[in-house]
């Protein structure tokens, strides 16, 4: 029930703010950070006093844009491993010590920028987590979207709702309630000419307009 939307990693600063987001994820992905035309965001992102949570690939790109290193990992990570909790106080609030969680990983953070300190470690990645909570930023090295991740919900629970501060008013009803009184204020007496494919993006724009004028 929280209200969220995906934007590319081109987005800039501007329309950040404009946004007024409570907090940013930054996702996973299959590139390095070192690889030619790897996705890269404005690094000064981190400086607008917003949560900020990185996962695996966004991890890695928040440690290195601070001043931390990220290397090749001597042993590529793909699979489960154990979780080792060292700080319950942010995002592991209510986590079990030892939990299960899903790796998929060939980099791995070796050290982090100032200010920041492990929060969670497995076997084979020290730095399974790590955190600044002064200036808000989490990151994780597993993935706690996934189902592999059992504890993954309530952590990203405790991110939107202990670290963000949001609160659970957003339903789909809702966005169809304002996407229709955009639609009103936008087309006002005109008419519109609708191209209809059948994908879902423009079959949902015709059961909107169709609502809507």
């Amino acid at each position: 029930h929280v209200y969220c939307q995906i934007e590319p990693p081109d987005i800039e600063l501007s329309r950040i703010r404009s946004l007024s987001p409570q907090g940013i994820i930054l996702s996973g992905g299959p590139a390095s950070i070192y690889q030619k035309g790897s996705p890269k965001i404005e690094p000064r992102i981190f400086s607008l006093r917003i949560p900020i949570l990185g996962i695996c690939y966004g991890m890695q790109y928040m440690i290195d844009s601070l001043g931390g290193t990220v290397e090749r990992s001597p042993k590529r990570e793909y699979g489960l491993a154990t979780l080792n909790i060292l700080d319950h106080s942010g995002i592991f609030s209510g986590v079990p010590h030892e939990t299960p969680c899903w790796m998929s990983h060939g980099d791995v953070s070796a050290t982090l920028p100032e200010g920041f300190s492990v929060s969670a470690s497995t076997e084979n990645t020290g730095i399974a987590a790590a955190e600044n909570p002064e200036r808000g930023l989490y990151a994780l090295q597993f993935h706690p979207e996934v189902a592999h991740t059992p504890e993954g919900t309530r952590m990203l629970r405790n991110f939107l709702f202990r670290i963000c501060g949001c609160a659970r008013n957003w339903t789909m009803k809702s966005f169809i309630g304002k996407a229709v009184d955009e639609i009103r204020e936008e087309v006002g007496e005109k008419g519109v000419i609708l191209g209809l494919s059948g994908g879902v993006d423009s079959s949902v724009t015709a059961a909107l307009l169709n609502q809507a004028v």
